[in-house]
């Protein structure tokens, strides 16, 4: 080989290797670099924090108790048979709240608004409750509500199309706009929209009344779901029987919120015994209704108090959108919690009769939601009222129940799974603070010819923060 070629040789011998360790390192350099972190530089987009200003608390009443064609010259006509008192209050330290009446359809002044402004940046919470008692030929019985804030929708469950039925749905609208509602009813052929129930409207400052059998006519176990546009409205249900000439009771039944799997109902109060004179064994019956899907239903009766069952745990197979209705008989005299447990939401309320003769009563009650966050409520006239609190959680729960102007408290532990009751006074404001936990309660009142009983709701929660990006 000559010096010339063994040169040329050498040197590109010389350059494939540097290329090849080149290649190699070049591999060698992409590969840590994908798998090592590289340096980042991060900034944290400019935000600030703020709180909405709170709303005014609102409630709307039912309003006195309406009697139908007292008028022969116009039977379809509406008439107050008894006023409705009411019992209102605000958060300790506040003014007192604003008050209004609302017209009321063939009625005149219809049923008070209550209204709480917010004290600078805070809220006012606002709790009213009323009650109405009448004994006339036509009607007779004692009353009670609760005033509740407008909803966009909410279900009424209870009343009856049958003969001897003379119940009215009552719609509310506290609003400075009108409001056009939709009344769905589920009976035994399931949901429809009845000519009497579609696009309804409530004008701004009024109440409207719809007769319910002029929706179901001859439906035994009727739901009806309430669902607004425009304004939210206030509904409930003012439900009456007569048996042969003879009134056996009134009341005014408050809406539900929404459906649950696990609705609670408290303080359902069972004045006779059964086989004793005057009742029956069917005095208290479950309504239930699924309207959304097929579901399976257990049902649990557990006395106040205590922990043991009173009846035999139930199983109920409910259709979707055909509501149930189901006997609990054989309850003693006491006060009752009756636990639902379903696997798809229902709603549901318990009906219970002190009787069947004349100057009985009759009362429904609807589920208690829970209370987390302490909230007023407000007791009315009439019989002395008791106070359910029921614990639905495995832990106890400490709470702290005091009137708003602080000559009564009482601290009640609810053991977990359990209840308790606390007996309370006619015509107050109370606040009921949970502490850390959650209960669900209720308010029964029972006399003489007189049955009703209120859940308290939660107070509205507060405003949270949003983050503003400027």
């Amino acid at each position: 080989m000559s010096d010339k070629r063994a040169f040329r040789w050498a040197t590109t011998s010389t350059r494939r290797l540097v290329g090849t360790l080149v290649s190699a390192a070049a591999v060698v350099g992409v590969v840590t670099a994908v798998t090592l972190p590289w340096p980042t530089f991060a900034r944290e987009p400019l935000s600030i924090a703020a709180v909405p200003a709170p709303a005014a608390s609102v409630v709307a009443c039912d309003g006195g108790l309406l009697s139908v064609g007292r008028d022969v010259a116009a039977a379809a006509s509406f008439a107050v048979a008894a006023p409705q008192d009411v019992t209102s209050g605000v958060t300790p330290g506040a003014p007192a709240p604003q008050q209004q009446a609302l017209q009321s359809e063939g009625a005149g002044e219809g049923p008070a608004v209550y209204t709480a402004p917010p004290q600078g940046r805070t809220r006012v919470d606002v709790a009213a409750a009323g009650a109405a008692i009448v004994a006339d030929e036509d009607l007779a019985g004692f009353a009670a509500s609760a005033c509740r804030p407008p909803l966009l929708e909410s279900w009424l469950v209870g009343g009856s199309g049958e003969t001897g039925a003379a119940d009215l749905v009552l719609l509310s609208n506290p609003g400075a706009v009108p409001a056009t509602v939709q009344l769905t009813v589920f009976g035994a052929e399931g949901a429809q929209t009845p000519p009497g129930g579609t696009d309804v409207v409530v004008a701004a400052g009024a109440q409207r009344v719809v007769p319910l059998a002029g929706l179901v006519l001859g439906e035994a176990s009727p739901v009806v779901r309430v669902s607004a546009v425009g304004a939210p409205v206030h509904a409930s249900l003012q439900t009456s029987i007569t048996r042969t000439l003879t009134p056996g009771g009134v009341d005014q039944v408050s809406a539900i919120g929404q459906p649950e799997t696990s609705p609670t109902i408290t303080g359902v109060a069972v004045t006779a015994a059964p086989g004793a004179e005057g009742a029956s064994d069917a005095a208290t019956v479950l309504r239930l209704l699924s309207p959304s899907a097929d579901a399976t239903a257990s049902i649990r009766v557990v006395p106040v108090g205590r922990a043991d069952a009173a009846l035999e745990p139930e199983d109920v197979a409910l259709v979707t959108g055909q509501p149930v209705e189901v006997a609990l008989p054989g309850l003693a005299v006491g006060t009752y919690t009756v636990q639902i447990d379903a696997d798809a939401p229902v709603v549901a309320a318990v009906w219970q009769t002190t009787g069947f003769g004349a100057g009985d009563d009759f009362a429904w009650y609807t589920p208690s939601p829970d209370v987390s966050v302490p909230s007023l409520f407000a007791t009315t006239s009439g019989p002395p009222p008791v106070l359910s609190l029921v614990n639905t959680s495995e832990e106890p729960v400490s709470t702290v129940v005091s009137s708003a102007d602080g000559s009564y408290i009482v601290e009640l532990t609810v053991p977990a799974g359990g209840s308790t009751t606390a007996r309370l006074s006619p015509r107050t404001v109370y606040s009921l603070d949970p502490g850390e936990g959650a209960v669900r309660a209720g308010v029964s009142l029972t006399g003489d010819g007189a049955l009703a009983g209120l859940p308290v709701w939660p107070a509205d929660a507060a405003a949270p923060e949003i983050l503003v990006y400027p």
